[in-house]
């Protein structure tokens, strides 16, 4: 397994620091941290003070307080506050796919790079930041396991090692596991899933849930290029990685057109389920590189600035 270090490195690491999340569904944060707000005021215009919490920027310390009552506080302006970000990653066993060939193609490998730039250009911001993981190996289906909430660089390094740790395995359930986080998460906000879809209980309740508790949406749907282009033929037989159910097909030129048709059929019917409930469709393919999902995909979008 890849050290944390390895799951970027430094020249993208710069890139991801001139970065912010941006949210335009949701509501300001209660806690103040480094973006623009709707509110009035300039970046130098105080507001209040708020007790100093482990990431905060150091700048920011009155330091006359300080030496008067040794008690730290961090001075809040008004026109700068926090969003909640949240980030849902799958773990199940579909995910570590493809077993042969480039590994930095496999989808697992590509999610947790994506994961982990997208925590750490929120914990660069000063963002409330809860980062999720649905499975995973040894994990019941609609389990989550929690990084968070963090705020600020000083989580950098513990968040690496908490998603260069994750493994894959199992099924997910994600209704049961995203009905379970609207109901528990906390203050809403942006909320990014990462996932290949491949939910045998469905979806659509899980995501209505985080939209009725006021979370706006982005689903980034993560495909290898031989599930959207497969390259094999002949008589096979097919296991399930999840479920380990065979199946016998012979995959012809006929077949294989059949199968990616389909695969359209699914995707056209995620991108308007989204639509219709006003979330945001990211498909993507692992053979291009998971940096641009956040460079190119989602600044275009405007969910990143």
């Amino acid at each position: 397994m890849s050290e944390p270090h390895q799951l970027f490195d430094e020249k993208t690491r710069r890139k991801l620091e001139q970065l912010i999340l941006s949210a335009s569904r949701v509501r300001s944060g209660a806690i103040k941290g480094e973006r623009r707000s709707v509110k009035r005021g300039t970046s130098t215009e105080f507001a209040d003070y708020r007790n100093y919490a482990p990431g905060d920027d150091l700048r920011r310390l009155d330091w006359n307080i300080y030496a008067r009552l040794e008690r730290p506080l961090t001075k809040l302006y008004e026109d700068e506050e926090d969003l909640a970000v949240h980030l849902l990653l799958d773990a199940s066993a579909s995910m570590d796919w493809p077993t042969e060939g480039d590994p930095d193609a496999i989808k697992f490998t590509f999610a947790r790079r994506l994961f982990a730039g997208l925590g750490y250009t929120s914990l660069t911001t000063n963002d409330r930041l809860l980062m999720t993981v649905v499975g995973g190996k040894g994990s019941a289906p609609s389990q989550l396991h929690h990084f968070g909430p963090a705020r600020g660089r000083a989580y950098g390094v513990a968040m690496l090692g908490f998603v260069n740790d994750l493994e894959a395995g199992g099924i997910a359930d994600w209704n049961d596991a995203l009905y379970s986080y609207a109901l528990r998460a906390g203050r809403p906000g942006l909320a990014l899933v990462i996932t290949d879809m491949f939910s045998p209980t469905g979806y659509i309740e899980g995501f209505n849930a985080l939209l009725g508790k006021g979370y706006e949406v982005g689903l980034i749907h993560v495909l290898s290029r031989d599930e959207v282009e497969p390259p094999i033929t002949g008589d096979l037989r097919l296991v399930d990685v999840e479920t380990g159910q065979p199946q016998e097909v012979t995959i012809d030129a006929a077949m294989r057109e059949l199968y990616m048709r389909r695969l359209a059929a699914w995707q056209d019917e995620l991108r308007f389920e989204c639509r219709r409930r006003g979330m945001h469709y990211i498909p993507i393919v692992t053979d291009s590189a998971w940096e641009k999902v956040i460079l190119y995909d989602l600044r275009r979008l405007n969910l990143i600035k």
